[in-house]
């Protein structure tokens, strides 16, 4: 017989998934080696998010920073799509969990994935600095390259409801405290605003730093990838999801749609015409 014939059928079944995540039997739940009844009651909610994404339990003030920027952004009200399509789905009788489930589907890279493209463009001028260019030759040559390829805004700039996005300068100000503590080195602080204001040279008007680009600025202290920020913010946001599909629950609301019904949307199609 081969060895893979040997095999008993436990064996099989145990390389069928293979994880570093989690250790799971009859009486026994470890998360990336420490024991679940060790964890709780001593680890807080910012904390396991670290420790089941990084394997590893981070610092106190590494976990209130990572909490921080999770707080910001749970919610932005009903005009963001998702929040919207949460309090629909919840007049149309679905669960908690369709509800939440339908908003998250559409947090896509124009909603929600600023804070990945912007964390991946920080990146970019920090890997240009590392080969040697000084910060503000980086930063340029990313913007040219940027404005020769690509269309709209540069990623965590701007805003299209706020003039200055209220959450994004104090982001900034916690930032730079931890990392005067020595939490954070302060490096994606520098950059972010060193790209504000070469946009603002450029453009010969300010705009401002945004909730994804701040929060990718911490995102990036902390050292996550650029991927993990998008699903960092369905994780923040899915908070005000929850928040929105349990609050329009409980009205009386049915089949609720994006306008109220005396305001129908524009027809653009072929006019009125007979049947031949």
């Amino acid at each position: 017989m081969s060895g893979e014939e040997k095999k008993t059928g436990r064996e099989r079944g145990e390389e069928w998934w293979q994880t570093d995540i989690i250790e799971m039997r009859p009486g026994v739940i470890r998360l990336r080696g420490y024991e679940i009844q060790d964890l709780i009651g001593h680890v807080s909610f910012p904390a396991m998010i670290w420790l089941m994404l990084r394997g590893e339990l981070p610092s106190e003030e590494q976990a209130a920073l990572l909490g921080i920027a999770l707080g910001a952004a749970v919610d932005h009200g009903p005009q963001a799509p998702s929040i919207a399509i949460a309090r629909m789905a919840a007049t149309c009788g679905v669960g908690i969990n369709s509800a939440m489930a339908s908003a998250i589907n559409v947090l896509g890279d124009v909603h929600g994935g600023a804070g990945e493209q912007a964390l991946a463009f920080y990146g970019d001028i920090a890997v240009a600095q590392d080969a040697g260019s000084a910060l503000a030759d980086a930063v340029s040559t990313r913007l040219d390259r940027f404005f020769a390829e690509d269309k709209g805004y540069v990623p965590g700039f701007g805003h299209r409801f706020h003039p200055v996005d209220p959450r994004a300068p104090r982001l900034l100000e916690v930032t730079r405290d931890f990392a005067a503590r020595g939490v954070v080195g302060g490096r994606f602080a520098d950059i972010a605003e060193a790209v504000e204001a070469e946009v603002a040279r450029r453009k010969g008007k300010k705009i401002p730093l945004n909730i994804d680009g701040a929060t990718a600025v911490i995102y990036g202290e902390l050292g996550f990838p650029p991927p993990l920020t998008r699903g960092l913010f369905v994780l923040s946001r899915s908070v005000g999801i929850l928040a929105h599909a349990w609050e329009q629950s409980q009205q009386s609301d049915r089949n609720k749609g994006p306008l109220p019904r005396e305001w129908l949307w524009a027809y653009t199609g072929t006019p009125v015409r007979a049947f031949p």
